[in-house]
């Protein structure tokens, strides 16, 4: 078998910009043929470029811009087009899923759940990743980062419950500082009213989450999804019988961790002792 064709690191970027491409296209009720024989391009390159198969280089882009009387748009999009997008493909569809989530449910084991990290951490998180990232790349995730956390705050904000292992907020990721901020940020984070945030602490004899972390989401139609993440890939679950083994072993993740108020107290105690 031919080996597995690996998806470009900037996909998502350049199916944003095919769709732009196309929809200039369509507003002048042109064909991709007709489109190709204006700016001397083959049709199959254009549908390329619409589909985000191919890049859209800055000459093309200038006569497309030209063509479909655009100012300048398609010539900017080409020429700031990044490496590497700021979103792994791997994670579209869960992202896209939690901008419209009623309900979150989220335990983690490794890291502090992304919609709980203030900045400095988000960065001091992003800037631990080998191989590096480049400071622009560590910007750009940072401000994506923050950016999804204003479903905390939005005027009809979900239901959200974190479940978070004790020695995710012991480690001082980032160094004093940052590990100050962070304990002040959760305890912040859990006095909002539509968030639940739980410790599961060292000393349990039992622990429901020895597979590694997950998070469970429900959208504003009442489906329900699972979602999880390893080292370089993602899984979005759609099996009801596979989401409901994952909501049972969040319930019982929530009856063995530390209530809210304990969780309170420890993240004080935490803070207190830096």
């Amino acid at each position: 078998m031919p080996p597995k064709k690996r998806p470009r690191p900037n996909a998502t970027t350049m199916k944003m910009v095919g769709k732009q491409v196309a929809a200039a296209r369509l507003a002048k009720n042109l064909t991709q043929r007709q489109l190709a024989d204006l700016i001397r391009l083959d049709e199959e390159s254009i549908a390329s470029i619409e589909q985000g198969r191919r890049a859209l280089m800055p000459p093309v882009a200038e006569l497309l811009d030209l063509h479909l009387e655009l100012p300048s748009t398609l010539t900017v999009a080409a020429d700031e087009m990044p490496a590497v997008d700021v979103i792994p493909p791997w994670a579209e569809d869960y992202m896209d899923l939690e901008k419209r989530a009623i309900a979150l449910s989220w335990y983690d084991n490794q890291v502090i759940p992304g919609l709980l990290q203030p900045e400095c951490y988000a960065r001091a998180v992003f800037a631990c990743r080998v191989p590096a990232y480049r400071e622009d790349q560590i910007d750009a995730l940072t401000a994506d980062r923050l950016d999804r956390q204003k479903i905390l705050r939005r005027a009809s904000a979900p239901t959200l419950s974190f479940v978070i292992w004790e020695p995710v907020v012991r480690h001082p990721i980032g160094g004093c500082e940052v590990h100050k901020e962070l304990l002040r940020h959760l305890i912040t984070c859990a006095e909002l009213p539509d968030v639940s945030l739980q410790v599961m602490p060292l000393d349990r004899p039992f622990h429901a989450g020895l597979n590694g972390p997950f998070t469970l989401l429900e959208t504003p139609d009442h489906q329900h999804f699972g979602y999880t993440e390893s080292q370089r890939s993602s899984h979005l679950i759609a099996d009801l019988d596979e989401v409901s083994i994952l909501a049972r072993k969040y319930a019982m993740l929530r009856t063995q961790a530390l209530n809210t108020e304990e969780t309170r107290g420890l993240l004080d105690r935490l803070l207190g002792e830096l």
